[in-house]
């Protein structure tokens, strides 16, 4: 019979596979960063900024019940199913992205894309938590989330210079295949279930059970509930950042590479980051990590409108990265801290459920205040919204379990 052993040394083969696994997955997200405002507006002639933001406002959406489905899901139908059936989801949206005749297309394109990363990154969370046992967890969930944006920012980057060079469509989607392909084959054939981990674990674990998951990982819980409440208003000022950053700079004269650089360097300094503050999380309050990477959000939210020269911008978007940077492994790592092991999926689906609906609700109210205000109050309306968050936070969380 073999033996189940927990820690990151003793299953690293398995974390190394997960972690690269995860950059494929977060690449398919760094297909739209940088040109799919500029194909609204120059393709498909979408000028008013709620309509541009309706991709994100989709994707946060399904992405965020797609995680609730993983969470919910993971012990009946398998973590590697999981995973598995995500790429499924996600192969076409490439081709989709490519040959999209209407923005329509591009819509259906990110519900599939929702759908592939609720599933597969929350699956990979899971694994990556069950793998490594309670005291590396920061340090895990800071190389899951590492692996994941710095694909982001590297496929970001990748096509606002592919699309700068040769057009926004069909040349910088031809990458988007290629990750979707070994994604899925690699889940299919490299990857091995967690389940017996997790049954390892529950013969040590002290952590009550929770009574009712939903509720409490809402809000009931102090550590859970601050850890939600602040995940979702995270996404929401990154679905604001996802969809108006572009169209601001464009806007102030900036061409696709210029953009591309920018929009590349905040997920690039939130997934580098993440090495670094993911180990933090295992050494120093979680809830001083959290509170200060939340303000420096709102901080920079603020001055945002006020920038001018390219240097302006990357500046800023290096201390926004930090900040989101500080918070990301963070936040899971006080949701896996916080459940017992047979609670945990299910907890982190609910977090990750109200966490990306930030995404969708960011769109929409960025949208509204965008197209009737202009793009600076929709950035200081959310840096206000940002600081406030940090505020409830620090109020609310306990440090018990640091």
């Amino acid at each position: 019979m073999e033996k189940i052993s927990l820690g990151l040394q003793e299953n690293w083969k398995q974390f190394t596979l997960l972690v690269i696994i995860n950059a494929f997955v977060g690449g398919m997200i760094g297909l739209e960063r940088s040109i799919l405002p500029q194909i609204a507006e120059l393709e498909f002639g979408i000028a008013a900024k709620s309509a541009v933001l309706s991709f994100i406002a989709v994707f946060g959406t399904i992405k965020a019940f797609s995680n609730y489905f993983a969470g919910t899901y993971a012990n009946r139908i398998g973590r590697k199913n999981l995973l598995v059936i995500g790429w499924i989801f996600g192969l076409p949206v490439p081709f989709i992205l490519m040959y999209a005749p209407s923005w329509d297309w591009i819509v259906a394109a990110n519900v599939l894309l929702g759908i592939n990363q609720g599933l597969a990154w929350s699956s990979t969370v899971v694994m990556k938590i069950d793998l490594v046992g309670e005291k590396q967890r920061g340090f895990a969930m800071g190389l899951n989330e590492f692996a994941g944006y710095l694909a982001v920012a590297v496929v970001a980057f990748l096509t606002g210079y592919i699309a700068s060079e040769y057009g926004l469509r069909p040349y910088p989607f031809y990458l988007g295949i290629g990750m979707a392909v070994l994604g899925l084959l690699g889940s299919i054939f490299l990857i091995k279930d967690t389940q017996k981990h997790v049954q390892a674990e529950n013969t040590i674990s002290t952590i009550p059970r929770l009574k009712n998951s939903f509720w409490e990982t809402t809000w009931k819980h102090p550590n859970l509930g601050s850890v939600t409440q602040a995940g979702l208003v995270n996404n929401l000022n990154d679905g604001m950042a996802w969809g108006l950053f572009p169209i601001l700079l464009a806007s102030k004269g900036f061409d696709l590479e210029a953009i591309g650089i920018v929009m590349a360097t905040y997920p690039a300094v939130w997934g580098l980051g993440q090495l670094i503050t993911g180990k933090m999380a295992d050494l120093y309050s979680k809830k001083a990590l959290l509170f200060i990477g939340m303000i420096l959000q709102g901080i920079v939210l603020l001055i945002f409108p006020w920038a001018i020269e390219l240097s302006h911008y990357i500046i800023l978007s290096v201390i926004l990265g930090w900040g989101t940077a500080m918070v990301y492994p963070t936040f899971l790592a006080t949701v896996a801290e916080n459940t017992h092991p047979e609670d945990r999926a299910g907890s982190v689906g609910i977090f990750r459920l109200w966490r990306d609906l930030g995404y969708a609700i960011g769109a929409i109210l960025t949208g509204i205040i965008a197209d009737r205000l202009g793009i600076n109050y929709a950035l200081v309306v959310i840096g206000v919204l940002t600081i406030a968050s940090a505020v409830v936070l620090g109020i609310r969380m306990k440090k018990a379990l640091d």
